[in-house]
């Protein structure tokens, strides 16, 4: 019997793409928003429903390395978390978190990847072509976006003295950590394990479990003592929460990069966000407000705006960020127009692409009506 997630019959209309005054396409999935007590306040779709949770669960993979020792603190700590577009900057610090281990580039066992961003490979051909090298596109395991995340692996198997070479096995110690990690953060445990597209476990966990994980790190990590009064085995990663949600805020562009959706979020509005592959998304504010979405065409095309817009609607932006005073309408309206890709077509009289459309929000998530805090 194969195992599913929702199905189309259970899913919610999340977002339209509009084109020319026609409704192109329709991406459907669910949705949910959580209080900081982990109340539902939003649900649509199917929630309870198992789905993999690709990058988004990066934030416990880097927990569980760091509870095993992994000496990981500023952009070290973000980029365990992160799913980068291989700038500069993140190779050099991907470079550093092995060199700190005793470790090297051949050690990584993610698969090898050109650099995503376009300025650093420019950079990099061009250094191979003043080498006279025959290879003037080079790819790396370094450039891979997990690369962070698997040097956080490596680092913690290093730590605890376990064999580097099987860091990725779900029976290596590391990787029962991340599954002891998940379980206790998501107070529920995986239905399913698979392998994601970096090679490393994934589990499958309920949009609930998910983005009450994650709303958990956030707040915990934010908040001084808040895990002092529990007695839940979540509580017991205080440290390593508040060293990853510091970490992020303090260098939102080591989460993606400079200009990109996760990191402009996490920059302009003081939200953690982290975008997984096909269609998952999971956001939380300080004060522990939590949206995950997945879309079931596996498109990440319309993700944040739906995201952003729960978070807006469940009034989690009036309730305040906790560290930061809460954002303007009008500012969350603009970082939302911010990781929105436009509809284009042609060129306009001054040879510009035109815009002829937009993607918003399907039916589903509009009929909302947006809470107030008190």
């Amino acid at each position: 019997m194969t195992l599913s997630t929702f199905t189309p019959a259970q899913a919610a209309e999340l977002a339209v793409v509009e084109r020319s005054g026609f409704i192109e396409s329709r991406h459907i999935g669910s949705a949910v928003v959580l209080a900081p007590d982990g109340s539902p306040l939003i649900s649509l779709g199917a929630p309870e429903a198992a789905v993999f949770t690709r990058s988004s669960l990066k934030p416990l993979q880097a927990i569980a390395a760091m509870s095993l020792g992994a000496q990981l603190t500023g952009p070290a700590a973000a980029l365990a978390t992160a799913s980068h577009k291989s700038e500069a900057g993140h190779v050099e610090v991907v470079e550093s978190m092995l060199a700190a281990a005793g470790l090297s580039v051949s050690d990584l066992q993610c698969p090898s990847a050109h650099p995503a961003d376009g300025a650093f490979r420019r950079e990099l051909q061009e250094r191979a072509r003043a080498r006279s090298d025959a290879d003037t596109d080079p790819r790396s395991p370094l450039y891979f976006n997990c690369s962070g995340k698997h040097a956080a692996f490596l680092a913690a198997a290093r730590a605890i003295g376990a064999d580097t070479s099987t860091y990725l096995s779900p029976d290596h110690p590391v990787q029962q950590k991340v599954a002891e990690v998940v379980a206790a953060f998501a107070s529920e445990h995986p239905s399913a394990v698979g392998i994601d597209g970096c090679g490393a476990p994934v589990f499958a966990l309920s949009l609930t479990g998910l983005a009450r994980a994650v709303g958990r790190v956030v707040r915990m990590g934010s908040t001084d003592g808040a895990a002092e009064a529990s007695t839940e085995a979540w509580a017991a990663y205080e440290d390593e929460a508040r060293t990853l949600t510091e970490a992020v805020f303090a260098d939102p562009w080591a989460i993606e990069g400079h200009g990109r959706p996760n990191s402009t979020v996490i920059d302009r509005l003081g939200v953690f966000a982290k975008g997984g592959a096909e269609g998952v998304i999971v956001m939380a504010t300080r004060t522990g407000y939590s949206v995950a979405v997945k879309c079931l065409d596996g498109s990440s095309r319309a993700t944040g705006l739906v995201a952003l817009t729960l978070l807006q609607r469940a009034g989690a932006f009036a309730a305040g960020l906790g560290a930061a005073s809460a954002p303007e309408d009008d500012t969350v309206d603009a970082v939302i127009a911010a990781i929105t890709d436009t509809v284009t077509g042609g060129t306009d009289s001054e040879g510009r692409t035109d815009v002829v459309g937009t993607l918003c929000v399907g039916e589903d998530v509009a009929k909302i009506r947006r809470r107030e805090q008190d």
